[in-house]
């Protein structure tokens, strides 16, 4: 920190374990003591309490050091839960975003650090993500310190127990990262090597490792008792000197200190201890988080407005024409020639607007306004389905060009990414960049929305949590393809019923809209919300290219998002049925009803399932009067998909009058059949029953 203070660095944004967390909030971030006593106490104020909450040694702080030299820089700790190590992208994502903001592109303003265990150095992949990260363009944050406390345990399990490799630090070596490994009873020479891994960082931008080799001198936690699987190991433990006293003693030796001056210093910290936990014993305090903002108060509020979604016509007809243009020079694929022409066709005729092209338009107003945007994900540029081709590359040369980044001098850009074959690193990367820029509109877009299951952790920890526990809000955007089309049991849920058992408070957005309109405006709704919650999309597959799936040019001038759509095929005085359903789906019962020219069921969509749309609901089917029976019908496994959320919402409780019945595919371990045959036959089974008496 005195280095790089030195050195005119703003911030080192750091990620760290339990171990040593209250040291750097003392001590180096400066938390006040009485601050850190009131919330481990519990003696915060109950009027401000952080949601549910969180044990203390997972919040994150910010504060100022100074330097040896005079100097300051801020220093930040982020808010982590128990799985450690999955702050790491997450951090990274932090840092990025700051690094971006301040149009830092030698990556020398904001550093960040990663404290780590070596038994979880070694063992959690995430660790292997997140360094892979590290030198590509779309995530590179100009290469991160790494420091491993290095216990020569994990918990209960000794080293050769514990990984395959001779050092905790070995799985750096897949980015060549140099690796110092330093005696942690020597604290000089630990301060040499970590000022030469700073200083290598610095000029070569690359990842670096310090590999503190120490141990632990009392059990996991306070009230461990270690002895009781390491019993040889802690015997001698106890006869070693600590640290604190073998650097005592060798400043005595070398007369730099004396005994009156240890024993002035120790009653100096004592007495700012007790103080300190006197005065939080005084007072109550309001629980206060430090949010990693990238940007300042007055640019959320400049771009946050909560206006309406609409956009007038001739913006988007300067939308479309330039994202339809290419440079002069530019040679594109053949088959993509028919893609932009009829894009084209959008100011001169009265064309339906597709979902990519509906995207495309949200993006492109957004970024017209001020919004950037970022994309990132697995073939996300192209899009896994060849629908959305963000970026188009030169059949001669191979250059990449943006059209959306061309649409005016002043407008904000659009950052699109190819990511890794990573789900949990990427996903928690930008999950960071969304709590520092929430400005941005930050999307990450699973390949296939079964794929999010592999970044459950920091899903379940981070994203839809975050504000309960830490009071840290986030916008981020999940895009996750769902739908049954007889793909398989990996490639057609994206297991909605998860992201569903999680709703609580408020916490998240879950959508599941079923026109490129209705995309359109979420998009756009969610960016311009002054309200700061995570949304939940799922979003199709075959839907992208139906003809039945697109909307009015007007629908995205006028109007805004519903979370149910009423029916406008059907008179209402001759319904004595109603269709509830969401998704994909639809356009099945849809066809069906129109091919039997069924004139008395109505079919209602649900395309927002939290925050659940029940006064809508009740006066979308209010207008229904001869209407006594209710079916939810669903593609999904009766113990899957939405069924026991609507379960809980249709009953006689909330809707008088109705009758309700429920239709999906039986009970299944696997989300879908990997027979088409199969597959096709229990659809039609669903689309028949639906309609059935």
């Amino acid at each position: 920190l005195n280095e790089a203070a030195n050195d005119k660095v703003q911030e080192v944004m750091m990620g760290m374990a339990h171990r040593g967390r209250l040291n750097v909030l003392a001590n180096i971030i400066n938390k006040p003591l009485y601050s850190i006593f009131s919330e481990f106490e519990d003696i915060v104020d109950a009027n401000s309490v952080q949601g549910s909450g969180d044990v203390k040694y997972h919040l994150g702080a910010s504060g100022i050091y100074r330097t040896f030299y005079g100097d300051e820089i801020r220093v930040s700790v982020a808010s982590n839960p128990s799985h450690l190590e999955f702050v790491n992208p997450v951090v990274e994502g932090i840092v990025r975003a700051k690094q971006k903001n301040l149009n830092d592109t030698e990556k020398n303003k904001i550093i960040p650090v990663l404290l780590h265990g070596d038994a979880a150095f070694a063992g959690e992949g995430i660790v292997a993500e997140t360094l892979n990260l590290s030198q590509l363009h779309g995530y590179s944050t100009g290469g991160t310190i790494h420091i491993i406390i290095n216990n020569q345990i994990g918990f209960t399990t000794q080293p050769v127990d514990a990984r395959s490799s001779v050092y905790a630090s070995d799985v750096a070596k897949m980015v060549q990262a140099p690796i110092f490994h330093v005696n942690g009873d020597d604290p000089e020479a630990a301060l040499w090597v970590t000022k030469l891994a700073y200083e290598f960082r610095m000029k070569f931008k690359k990842d670096v490792v310090v590999d503190i080799l120490s141990y632990r001198r009392l059990g996991h936690n306070e009230t461990d008792e270690p002895g009781f699987t390491q019993p040889l190991m802690y015997k001698k433990i106890k006869d070693h000197p600590s640290v604190m006293n073998i650097y005592k003693d060798k400043l005595k030796q070398d007369k730099i200190i004396t005994d009156n001056d240890v024993k002035e210093m120790e009653d100096k910290v004592h007495r700012a201890l007790d103080m300190d936990y006197d005065k939080a014993h005084k007072e109550s305090r309001e629980f206060k988080t430090d949010i990693p903002l990238a940007v300042t108060d007055e640019m959320i509020s400049a771009y946050k407005t909560d206006e309406p979604t609409g956009v007038p016509l001739e913006k988007l007809n300067l939308i479309s024409e330039k994202i339809s243009s290419l440079p002069d020079d530019f040679k594109l694929h053949p088959k993509l020639t028919k893609f932009f022409e009829a894009r084209k066709e959008f100011s001169g005729k009265d064309v339906k607007v597709d979902w990519s092209f509906a995207e495309s338009l949200a993006f492109g107003s957004l970024l017209l306004e001020g919004n950037p945007v970022r994309l990132s994900g697995q073939d996300s540029a192209r899009g896994t389905f060849s629908q959305r081709h963000i970026v188009v590359t030169d059949m001669n040369n191979g250059r990449e060009y943006i059209p959306l980044n061309f649409i005016s001098d002043e407008q904000a850009k659009i950052e699109p990414l190819d990511s890794l074959l990573s789900e949990a690193a990427v996903l928690g990367f930008e999950f960071g960049y969304s709590i520092a820029d929430p400005v941005s509109l930050v999307l990450w877009e699973a390949q296939f929305g079964d794929f999010a299951n592999a970044a459950q952790v920091i899903i379940d920890n981070f994203i839809v949590s975050s504000y309960s526990k830490w009071k840290l809000p986030n916008n981020l955007v999940l895009l996750l393809p769902h739908g049954q089309e007889g793909q398989g049991s990996e490639h057609s849920s994206a297991r909605i019923e998860r992201f569903l058992t999680l709703c609580a408070d408020g916490n998240m957005i879950v959508a599941n809209p079923t026109t490129p309109a209705q995309y359109f405006h979420l998009l756009r709704r969610q960016a311009k919300s002054k309200e700061r919650r995570p949304l939940i999309v799922m979003t199709p597959k075959s839907l992208l290219r139906l003809p039945d799936a697109r909307s009015d040019k007007t629908e995205f001038v006028k109007g805004s998002f519903k979370p149910a759509l009423d029916d406008d095929k059907v008179s209402k005085d001759k319904v004595t049925k109603i269709i509830l359903t969401s998704g994909k789906v639809y356009y099945d019962l849809n066809k069906h009803r129109e091919e039997k020219k069924i004139g008395d069921t109505a079919i209602i969509r649900i395309e927002q399932y939290y925050p659940h749309p029940k006064e809508e609901l009740i006066k979308i089917l209010s207008q229904y009067k001869n209407c006594k029976k209710i079916v939810w019908v669903q593609e999904e496994p009766e113990n899957m998909g939405a069924m026991w959320f609507m379960k809980m919402r249709l009953n006689e409780k909330n809707i008088p009058g109705m009758k309700f019945d429920f239709v999906s595919r039986k009970s299944s371990a696997s989300p879908a059949p990997g027979s088409y045959k199969i597959w096709e036959e229990t659809q039609k089974g669903i689309i028949e029953k639906a309609f059935s008496n």
